[in-house]
């Protein structure tokens, strides 16, 4: 059976200071962005985008509680210690990285602004 989705692009976070949000990705990804205007930040992670978006004052009240029914996992080989330099970079901690089955582990932790971010350490999965 073919789809017409090609997979994961884009994965945003609403942020209420973009620069500020910036630098502290830039720390936690180890990487600088490759487009850094105040209107939209993005990071080029694994040929996947990370996007910094400034959330206005009416986002801001719908999004309250943001990204708690989203989760958008970020392939790592090694979880324990992503999860712990994301918590040493100012994140804080959302689900301890566990096992899922066999040798899958998964974890989340909220960055400073509240947004999810997952990691996932599968070595099953390839990028086709």
């Amino acid at each position: 059976m073919t789809t017409p989705f090609l997979g994961l692009r884009t994965c945003i976070y609403r942020v209420p200071d973009v620069a500020a949000a910036a630098e502290w990705y830039s720390n936690a990804l180890g990487i600088k962005p490759y487009f850094n205007e105040p209107f939209y930040v993005g990071f080029n992670v694994g040929g996947y985008e990370l996007g910094l978006h400034p959330e206005g004052p009416a986002s801001a009240k719908a999004t309250a509680g943001k990204g708690d029914n989203i989760e958008t996992y970020w392939g790592v080989e090694e979880i324990q210690a992503t999860f712990a330099h994301l918590i040493a970079a100012g994140a804080t901690a959302h689900e301890q990285p566990n096992n899922v089955g066999e040798d899958l582990w998964v974890a989340m932790v909220k960055d400073p602004w509240g947004n999810i971010i997952g990691i996932i350490q599968n070595p099953h999965f390839k990028i086709q």
